[in-house]
């Protein structure tokens, strides 16, 4: 028999806030505003856990870690995207890649990529190889252009040994 491979896409997207860390693939960018959501509204993560999870055949992150459950309010979005690892992986599932493209305007990431992919890779127990973590502008249109919020795209490919 031959491996399984399945291909997942997750996107998520949060409207800047004052008064909130700014924080991506689980690193804190220095920033005057942070991201708004009930967990640390870590896009990168966010939308990585849904793009395994949909590759595995399971329920999204909102189904997993609901946003209105007090146990996840403040929560570590990498630690999120380290639980839904674990369920996917129970069901014999490697990751072959995660490719993470991160949408805004400012801050400029490139100083940060390589601590991104890396703490990404932890969470997911891989070699920063197996993880990209990208980011583009829209050149000031829409939501992101307008430096209301940032959002990302997230592709996985899982491998299931046959």
């Amino acid at each position: 028999m031959s491996d399984e491979m399945r291909v997942g896409i997750g996107v998520d997207a949060h409207a800047f806030a004052d008064g909130r860390r700014l924080v991506l693939a689980g690193v804190e960018i220095p920033h005057d505003r942070g991201l708004h959501g009930h967990s640390d509204a870590d896009v990168v993560c966010h939308a990585a856990c849904d793009a395994i999870l949909g590759a595995a055949g399971l329920e999204d992150i909102g189904h997993l870690f609901p946003p209105g459950d007090p146990a996840y309010e403040g929560a570590s979005s990498l630690g999120l995207l380290g639980d839904a690892w674990e369920r996917v992986r129970a069901g014999g599932w490697e990751l072959v890649n995660l490719d993470a493209v991160v949408i805004l305007e400012e801050p400029r990431l490139a100083p940060h990529r390589d601590a991104m992919r890396a703490a990404v890779a932890g969470a997911l127990d891989v070699e920063p190889g197996r993880v990209t973590v990208r980011a583009t502008t829209t050149d000031r249109m829409g939501f992101t252009g307008r430096g209301e919020g940032a959002a990302c795209h997230a592709v996985a490919l899982l491998r299931r040994p046959g």
